[in-house]
């Protein structure tokens, strides 16, 4: 069974990656990173998948079903009255998983 806590539809294709940087600079969780020949995924599970990612990469080296995570993290913030660009992760999970 899915598990939307632990699991995500986050799909990175590093060979396909032209190391352009745009997904480290748009994800709001820090989920990528700078590596030596393309870019690394360093937090898969931290994903909450806004499908940021996804539409700034050129190269569609990042594939990523959007809406179920990001609208968790909205509603999260909505109903704790935090303020989404706060920096204050608010996705829960029963042991904060996704906010790595």
């Amino acid at each position: 069974m899915f598990n939307s806590y632990r699991e995500n539809t986050l799909q990175y294709y590093p060979d396909k990656c032209i190391k352009c940087l745009r997904c480290t600079q748009v994800c709001p969780h820090g989920i990528f990173g700078e590596g030596k020949e393309h870019v690394e995924l360093l937090k898969p599970s931290a994903c909450m998948e806004c499908g940021a990612c996804a539409r700034n990469c050129p190269v569609q080296a990042i594939e990523v079903q959007s809406g179920v995570g990001c609208a968790w993290a909205m509603i999260g913030a909505a109903l704790k009255g935090k303020d989404m660009d706060s920096g204050e992760c608010c996705c829960g999970g029963e042991d904060g998983s996704c906010c790595n």
